[in-house]
């Protein structure tokens, strides 16, 4: 019975955060909701654009005299802004529908259990590329960590556009 009241108050704050003021307002304007979707969708492109340019690098794809520790610190400030726009966006987007986003499945998955697996990977990958790039060649171990961080956000975006057809 615990599981059905927490699924009953989830929803019950999705109800209440899409009735919100600023959640109406987004949600009729004609030039708000595409504004704030296309901010979300820079967003992205700029987080996961830079993610997967340090991730291709690991994998010895592009250029092959910057070590990917020279790209990843590059990228590095790009890479958290384009994060921080993304879930901006993604949050007032996501507010608009609330509770039907709530317990739509695709969704869950994708906010439950994609983005925080790709999160702490993508962070292990920050945190050690630098080491990695001292190496005379890039290690296996930092090659699989580039390939299941792409496949991870490949899975992320795979989520995200089965939420429409979704239940």
């Amino acid at each position: 019975m615990k599981g059905i009241e927490g699924v009953g108050a989830l929803v019950n704050f999705g109800n209440w955060l899409q009735n919100t003021s600023w959640a109406l307002a987004l949600a009729t304007s004609d030039w708000v909701y595409p504004f704030v979707q296309a901010t979300h969708f820079t967003g992205l492109s700029l987080w996961i654009g830079t993610s997967i340019a340090v991730d291709l690098s690991l994998l010895g794809v592009g250029n092959k005299r910057q070590p990917p520790s020279r790209l990843s610190d590059a990228l590095f400030l790009w890479n958290w802004i384009g994060f921080a726009i993304a879930i901006a966006g993604g949050f007032l987007l996501f507010s608009v529908s609330a509770a039907t986003y709530l317990i739509n499945l695709a969704f869950l998955t994708k906010l439950g259990l994609l983005i925080p697996l790709a999160l702490i990977l993508h962070v292990v990958v920050q945190k050690k590329v630098r080491a990695w790039g001292q190496m005379p060649q890039i290690p296996a171990v930092a090659k699989l960590a580039g390939l299941a961080e792409l496949l991870l956000w490949l899975s992320v975006a795979t989520a995200a556009v089965s939420i429409p057809y979704v239940g």
